[in-house]
Formats: C-alpha cells, structure tokens, sequence
C-alpha cells in the first residue's frame, strides 16, 4: 500500500479521516456539523485541500491519506464495492475504514490477475479513461488452437459486434498452441473475450 495526499470532495475527505461511511459522512455536513478553516460548509462535493484545517463535531481532524492497493483477484470475486450475491475485492482488503475504496477498472467473475484499489479517484480515473491508452496484459487460455488468420486479425483490429469502431490492435504473444499473452490498451465490456469470439475462438 502506498499513501499520499491530495485535494478531495470532503464527504470523503470526512470519511477517510473519521470512520463514517460516505452517507452519514454526507449527513453531517449538511446539517452543519463540519467546518473547514473555521467556516461551516453544508457541501458534501466541496473539494477540501490537502492541508486544510477540518473539524467535526468540535474535533480537529487529521488529513487522510489517500491509498493505494494492489491485490490479487481470485476466481469468483467481482470488481465491485458490494454485491449481493458475491464476495467484492473489497472483500479482500483487510483496513478499518473502506469509505471511498474502488478497484480502478475490472477483471470478469471467472478472471483472476491484479487488480488496483483506491481511494483516489483523480488517479483512478488517468490509469482507466481509454483516452490515457494504459495498456493491460492478460494471459488467456484458448478453447482451440489460435490461427494464423485470427492473430493477423487481432493485430489490425477486429469489429465488436455492437461497438461503432474496430478495436485498436492488439500486441499478441503466442505462448502456446492454445495459449497468448494479449496486451491493448482499451477498455470495452468483456473486451477480450469477444475479441477472440470475434476471431472464431474462445477464452
């Protein structure tokens, strides 16, 4: 885990430094029971500085640190903050206080790998938002032998079914007969299985 600070909405900063969950966090302020530098603030979006003074119920608060997680996801646990039916990778991290926790991008149910979870959503979102192009690297296992034609295919960029736009290529590095290392750089709904359904294979 890595730890630093930084400019946050102060219904998380709230949160991170007191224990309340972001709804009762968002509560409080709204019923005036927080100031920032001596002044009340009603606001739960209202971004608070790093060295700002935050005081609650009449205590000084200390600065939150942001966090920063790196896991590994089994098979079976979602990418989510809850769910119902499923264990989270939130699930996974053993912290007193997960106000503001999220895995920042997903893996499938039935993947595992690592999977990054934090509380800062400004970074969150540079290492997600396509337009960044950080690129991903996942090992898949094939159901049949991948193709000359299908690694061609791959490399140029194949069309989604539903997707306007073909997907940007692929590096694509065959481990074996049924097995490839695939990196890119987008981020569409279960993107790499319907690649390679797209190529006449699956994942």
């Amino acid at each position: 885990m890595r730890t630093t600070t930084s400019s946050r909405r102060l219904d998380q900063w709230l949160g991170q430094a007191s224990g309340l969950s972001r709804a009762q966090a968002q509560r409080a302020i709204r019923r005036g029971e927080v100031k920032v530098d001596g002044e009340p603030v009603t606001d739960p979006g209202r971004h608070v500085d790093a060295d700002a003074r935050v005081e609650f119920a009449g205590e000084l608060l200390a600065v939150p640190q942001l966090r920063y997680f790196m896991l590994h996801k089994p098979a079976g646990v979602v990418c989510a903050t809850e769910d119902r039916q499923h264990r989270t990778v939130l699930d996974l991290i053993d912290v007193p206080n997960k106000a503001g926790l999220h895995p920042a991008g997903r893996l499938d149910i039935d993947a595992t790998g690592l999977v990054l979870v934090t509380d800062d959503g400004e970074w969150s979102h540079r290492i997600t938002a396509p337009r960044h192009k950080v690129t991903k690297i996942y090992r898949v296992t094939l159901a049949e032998p991948l193709t000359d034609a299908a690694a061609a295919a791959l490399a140029t960029g194949v069309q989604l079914r539903g997707e306007p736009k073909r997907c940007a290529p692929a590096v694509l590095e065959q481990l074996g007969e049924r097995e490839a290392r695939l990196t890119i750089a987008e981020g569409k709904y279960h993107q790499v299985k319907r690649m390679l359904a797209a190529v006449g294979n699956h994942v």
